[in-house]
């Protein structure tokens, strides 16, 4: 009998039995699909030569990740690839605010009127990031907190509405700027904690930047693989699991999948019936003949790009696909620019570029046209340099991944106390009414991300009940 089976090869499943097997449990791990990865896969989207992220492409989060940090996950191919300038968000005029990893740069910025806010806002954190998002994603606590005067302190800023929060800011360049971070959850700018998210994001890019990883996003979940099979960890893809009964027999079962597909495989009933899937993505691969032509010069520099005229236009986009269910033109688009950094993601010069506006959950429609409008107004010339062009909207995307249920890719609406508390009102996410079956998917805290703390903390619950039971 095994001690741990993990159900879907994910980063976070993956990170679970990782931390398993270091402790020294027998682990095997059981994907669907024919290659691990989950929502950290890179493919030949377009054309030969041209190595897309079908998900996830910029890592702020993986680069910070404390489950990933106490990895060696370098001696098994996994390097950090960061460009000039973390992020960028050009603006009609043809200037740029730009999130970089100087505060000071950051700052200058935004104009005279908001550098000093902006300093100020993230001075208390800068200092005491490492123990703050150890602290921060290991809520609800798995562990005693390592600084909890600055948590307590970080909760008191972040807690309330990120609108509330860039009251301080006086031009929109930095509330445009912090309103285009918060909208990587995708949620309504008003909500609750998303004030929490936009800091994150910033601090991360502070400490560490945005990085790719080098050839893809695919080499975050070969390092994972690579590094369990060396602590004897098995991995078995193209194994479909419909009922724990197609498993072989284990004390503990640990799903790296949607709650409502734990429910249904392992015989929980409505357990996670009031669990709700927020809005989905449109999603735009591109293999490109040159850099995009942005006008902003900053944006060039940039891994990622945000791109809306103003805060007001990205209100109005998450408004449109959160609140009124319709797809939002112009839509507010994150782009990631893999080869500014990686030339070996793309031919001698040539460049893959990835881009996605968001959408209703399940939306069946083309959102093509909408996103090149929008970056034509920012990089005039851009439909020029593609080659070739691969769409994905909410049908492929859950296709492709069964955890993101209507193409939601945070595996659950990121929005109000969901935020927060997910997957049920508990503070203990992880276990389920059946003793031996444990979550660890994004559904669980800290929540979307290629970090790998959903796994890492829901492992801590499985090896305590494993050593409870022997």
């Amino acid at each position: 009998m095994l001690d741990a089976v993990v159900v879907g090869a994910g980063p976070n499943g993956l990170t679970a039995a990782v931390e398993l097997a270091r402790r020294g449990f027998s682990v095997a791990v059981f994907e669907a699909r024919d290659t691990v990865g989950g929502g950290a896969r890179t493919e030949e989207l377009t054309l030969p030569g041209f190595r897309h992220d079908p998900c996830a492409a910029a890592h702020p989060l993986g680069v910070n990740s404390p489950a990933f940090n106490a990895m060696p996950l370098e001696r098994y191919g996994l390097e950090w690839l960061n460009a000039p300038l973390p992020m960028a968000h050009p603006f009609l005029d043809g200037s740029a605010a730009v999130l970089s990893r100087s505060v000071a740069e950051t700052a200058a910025s935004f104009g005279p009127r908001d550098a000093g806010a902006y300093r100020r806002l993230v001075a208390p954190f800068t200092p005491r990031w490492d123990a703050l998002v150890r602290d921060f994603m290991a809520l609800p606590l798995t562990a005693l907190p390592r600084d909890p005067v600055t948590l307590a302190r970080f909760g008191l800023t972040g807690l309330p509405p990120s609108t509330w929060l860039t009251r301080r800011f006086h031009d929109d360049r930095a509330k445009a700027l912090f309103a285009g971070l918060v909208a990587h959850v995708i949620a309504p700018l008003g909500g609750i904690a998303t004030g929490a998210v936009g800091l994150v994001f910033a601090l991360a890019a502070h400490a560490r930047g945005w990085p790719v990883a080098r050839g893809g996003s695919q080499s975050v979940s070969d390092a994972l693989t690579a590094y369990l099979r060396d602590l004897g960890g098995a991995v078995h893809t193209g194994f479909e699991v419909k009922r724990l009964d197609d498993l072989p027999p284990a004390r503990a079962y640990v799903f790296d999948t949607s709650p409502h597909a734990l429910a249904r495989i392992a015989g929980l009933g409505r357990y996670y019936e009031r669990y709700r899937y927020g809005a989905s993505v449109f999603k735009v691969d591109y293999a490109l003949d040159g850099p995009v032509p942005w006008t902003a010069e900053e944006a060039r520099r940039a891994g990622t790009v945000q791109v809306a005229a103003s805060s007001q236009e990205i209100g109005a986009a998450l408004n449109a696909v959160s609140r009124e269910g319709r797809a939002p033109d112009p839509p507010f688009l994150i782009t990631v620019q893999p080869s500014v950094v990686d030339p070996s993601r793309a031919p001698e010069g040539k460049h893959v570029f990835w881009a996605y506006g968001h959408v209703p959950n399940g939306w069946d429609g083309d959102l093509t046209d909408a996103v090149e409008r929008q970056l034509e107004r920012f990089a005039p010339g851009f439909r020029d340099r593609v080659l070739a062009r691969a769409t994905a909207g909410p049908p492929e995307l859950a296709a492709r991944n069964a955890n993101y249920v209507g193409g939601d890719i945070a595996c659950g609406a990121a929005a109000g106390l969901q935020l927060l508390l997910r997957p049920r009102l508990t503070l203990r996410p992880y276990r389920t009414p059946h003793p031996a079956v444990f979550l660890c998917s994004s559904a669980t805290p800290p929540g979307p991300g290629v970090h790998g703390m959903s796994g890492h903390n829901a492992a801590k619950a499985v090896w305590r009940r494993l050593r409870a039971t022997d």
